[in-house]
């Protein structure tokens, strides 16, 4: 699926000077149709709530209401639906029936049990009559364990009258905690019920593919499609959900119960993969989340490829013809559940998931948390996906890729399974909306002072929208209200997130400020994937601007800038998902120069040079520093996940007077405990001022971090497949920092800094120092020296509080120890930093 590059020039045969004389000239520019072209009016969006009544304000109406949906009059009857049939007696049985029936599960169960049979055989000196009689116990038995957990598993569309009591009931709870509703774009509906009605006639299914924020996002998605009249779909949820009362009766409602974990499971993956079929094949509309779980960082995840994995090897098999993927953006003014994610990504132990808690929350009974916006990508085919992939995928002088051919190419399969993950994160990112509290979560982090008065809020958040349309994004609409009025609105949902001072007069004018930082972090990440190009770009010219002198000191070559910001979005690629075009990194940087000299941020030179216009150096780098701001708690996250690894340094002998390591030992710790020591350390440095950003101690990005740092070939990591051993990771021996022997001096700065035995030196301490020019200057970061050492000792007092085992070799370490499928990762041969 080509998407058009936005420079009007070929940028994989053009020369970087070419063109970045043609930008300074203004001979190449910017695509006007890549901007966007159709800002929403004030009759494009539809409150789906605007109906609910409740009985204190309009009992006669509340009443009347309650009647329609008892008897089912208009859409509520769910009648005349478009696509594939459910909610009928029987629905249960039938699809059990087709899923035990399907041919790959069967033919699963007979290579189990024949398996099994063939491993005995020799210790049991079966004969051939009594094998037969054996494998054939052994299937029914398999058949029975499929049977079990096919009906658990399973939704259950029985009951039509439950579907109308539970929509009623949703859209109650709905109008009362969103109180200014739940919208969609009619434009978008009418297109997704035109594809919904052609995928029916060929008995092909959608497949929703949402965002994951909230628990609030699969209850919208399955009340739009009742209200709109199209087949509800079958939902993914994971059974911690399936509890008491509440389990059953999302079950009757489309939730499909599944594990967290498979394992090595081979029956269950193939029941999953059955019954995946069976609805894809017979045109039963799907939903799964694409990041696996709720997102607590605001921003989307990374791409989970379990389900997906299902979905597409029935297209690319053949067992089913073909699918439509709906990619589904869900936003929100205030997520309910903000307070218990941050509560999460600073170290507490995860709560067990259970609605009974949510419904409960003190959030909900606050009746004022702003509105929700649920929005459509446009449809598009998986099949025609896979052989656009495969053309691309096809030597230049080679026969065309077939499915066949693709199916068993595991390499090749993977990599079409990635870009289809990336693709559909990537249509997630333009169908969304940014909402309000967003757009003021963004503005109070990005601010340099303390603090902004409320009209100049109003002027920042009117800014914002501007540079939001520019780069192709959409601002939530709300018809005919003022800024004014939007922010102040806004301001209310987000309560005690937002500080105020000055409203009893004590100044000229009231004055707000992030009072709860870390929360707010969640609502601008909403918003940072439309400016991250350009944020790389911004922080990657910083590394010459901290530096200091005058203007002229500050200019920076377009060879060092291409360079720093490639290797920063290499760094950070677990983190965003960056724009999809031809021309990949280059094509991003080039767009980004372009959009920012066309705002005034940057200027070109004649001889190669990008420096800060003029312009914006006499509005004191406001526009810069916002677009640094983005990206600078990412940098102190990744800088600390870099740090906190001096940690595993080996200690010295205990059995001699001279250090004594030897390389062939390797020293592993559990990832969760290694974890629990980084935050403690992250928590240090910023009490201590070596840490500027507290959000960067969050679990999930210390996650990330590791996850690019084990690519690189830093870190090891053993995993156990069945899950009965905790993971455990370790330096990789080439990246082992040394220590001073007794016989060298310590690392003592001149000044009040405590001596640290760690040498700031080798390779992974020159990958600190990569990381750490790109980060903010603070004037506890100015003297290397001193830095060095505290930062150091920090880190040395945080690994002995690490329980460590010992491993004597990285062979020893992939020997079963009470765990027979265990996988230990290798480092990468001669890691390409720059290749993305």
């Amino acid at each position: 699926m080509p998407r058009k590059n936005p420079l009007d020039v070929d940028l994989l045969q053009q020369d970087d000077l070419n063109i970045l004389e043609g930008i300074r000239e203004g001979s190449i520019k910017l695509d006007p149709t890549m901007a966007d072209q159709s800002p929403e009016t004030e009759t494009s969006t539809r409150n789906l709530t605007s109906s609910v009544t409740h009985f204190r304000e309009a009992p006669v109406t509340f009443l009347r209401d309650i009647g329609k949906h008892i008897v089912g009059l208009s859409y509520r009857s769910y009648e005349n639906y478009v696509g594939k049939e459910i909610c009928y007696h029987g629905f249960t049985e039938d699809m059990k029936k087709k899923v035990l029936s399907n041919l790959l599960l069967q033919n699963r169960i007979t290579s189990l049990a024949e398996k099994y049979v063939n491993e005995i055989a020799p210790w049991c000196y079966l004969d051939q009559d009594t094998r037969e009689h054996r494998k054939t116990q052994i299937i029914h038995w398999l058949q029975g364990i499929a049977a079990k957990q096919t009906d658990n598993m399973i939704c259950k569309f029985e009951h039509k009258h439950i579907l109308r009591i539970a929509y009623y009931i949703v859209m109650q709870i709905l109008g009362r905690t969103y109180n200014q509703g739940v919208h969609v774009n009619a434009e978008e509906i009418v297109k997704l019920k035109t594809i919904a009605s052609e995928a029916a006639k060929k008995n092909q299914s959608l497949i929703f593919l949402p965002c994951h924020r909230s628990h609030i996002d699969y209850v919208c998605i399955q009340a739009i499609c009742f209200q709109v009249g199209i087949s509800l779909p079958t939902v993914v949820a994971g059974d911690n959900l399936n509890f008491a009362v509440i389990g059953s009766a999302l079950n009757q409602l489309g939730a499909m119960w599944i594990r967290r974990s498979f394992g090595d499971d081979q029956l269950y993956s193939a029941l999953i993969q059955a019954y995946i079929d069976t609805l894809l094949s017979n045109g039963y509309n799907f939903e799964c989340f694409i990041e696996g779980g709720r997102s607590r960082l605001g921003k989307l995840l990374p791409p989970k490829f379990g389900i997906l994995k299902f979905i597409f090897d029935s297209i690319l098999s053949g067992r089913t013809d073909d699918c439509w993927i709906v990619p589904v953006s869900t936003q929100y003014d205030k997520v309910i559940e903000t307070e218990s994610y941050v509560n999460e990504l600073l170290g507490s132990d995860k709560k067990k998931e259970n609605l009974q808690d949510f419904f409960s929350a003190r959030e909900v009974l606050s009746l004022r948390m702003g509105r929700v916006d649920v929005r459509f990508y446009d449809s598009w085919s998986l099949k025609s996906f896979i052989q656009f992939q495969m053309e691309r995928y096809t030597p230049a002088n080679g026969d065309l890729l077939t499915m066949e051919k693709v199916s068993q190419n595991d390499e090749l399969r993977i990599r079409i399974l990635r870009s289809l993950g990336y693709e559909v994160l990537s249509n997630i990112n333009a169908a969304s909306v940014v909402m309000p509290t967003a757009l003021i979560g963004t503005v109070l982090l990005t601010l340099r002072g303390r603090g902004v008065g409320h009209s100049e809020l109003i002027s920042r958040v009117e800014w914002l929208c501007l540079r939001i349309r520019e780069r192709g994004g959409r601002v939530a609409d709300f018809g005919k209200l003022t800024t004014r009025q939007v922010v102040d609105r806004a301001l209310d949902v987000l309560g005690n997130l937002v500080g105020r001072s000055g409203e009893n007069g004590i100044l000229l004018e009231t004055t707000f400020f992030a009072a709860d930082r870390f929360q707010l972090s969640y609502y601008r990440n909403m918003v940072i994937h439309l400016f991250v190009s350009d944020a790389i770009i911004a922080v990657a010219m910083y590394t010459k601007i901290k530096q200091g002198g005058g203007p002229v000191m500050q200019r920076v070559p377009i060879k060092y800038l291409f360079e720093k910001a490639r290797w920063l979005s290499k760094l950070l690629a677990g983190e965003f998902v960056y724009s999809q075009q031809p021309g990949g990194t280059r094509a991003n940087f080039w767009e980004s120069i372009q959009l920012l000299r066309d705002q005034g941020v940057i200027s070109l030179s004649q001889d190669g040079f990008v420096e800060l216009s003029l312009e914006e150096r006499k509005r004191g780098r406001e526009f810069f520093d916002f677009y640094c701001f983005l990206l600078w708690p990412f940098c102190d996250g990744y800088w600390l996940a870099s740090v906190v690894l001096f940690a595993l340094t080996p200690m010295a002998s205990s059995n001699s007077t001279k250090q004594q390591i030897d390389d062939t030992e390797t020293l592993w710790v559990e990832i969760k405990e290694f974890l629990n020591v980084a935050q403690l350390l992250g928590k240090t440095f910023f009490a201590q001022g070596d840490l500027s950003y507290f959000e960067a101690v969050n679990k999930e990005m210390l996650r990330s971090a590791f996850q690019e740092f084990e690519a690189e070939g830093i870190i090891v990591i053993r995993r156990s497949k069945s899950g009965r051993l905790p993971d455990v990771m370790s330096l990789a021996p080439d990246w082992l920092p040394k220590r001073y022997d007794d016989t060298e001096p310590s690392n003592r700065s001149r000044g009040f800094s405590r001596a640290s035995r760690i040498k700031p030196e080798g390779r992974l301490w020159d990958y600190v120092e990569r990381i750490s020019i790109f980060r903010r200057e603070g004037k506890n970061r100015r003297d290397s020296s001193s830095v060095s050492v505290r930062v150091l000792a920090l880190a040395d007092d945080a690994g002995k509080k690490l329980k460590k085992s010992k491993v004597q070799t990285m062979e020893q370490a992939m020997r079963p120890q009470g765990d027979a499928l265990v996988t230990v990762s290798r480092p990468r041969k001669n890691p390409q930093l720059s290749k993305i």
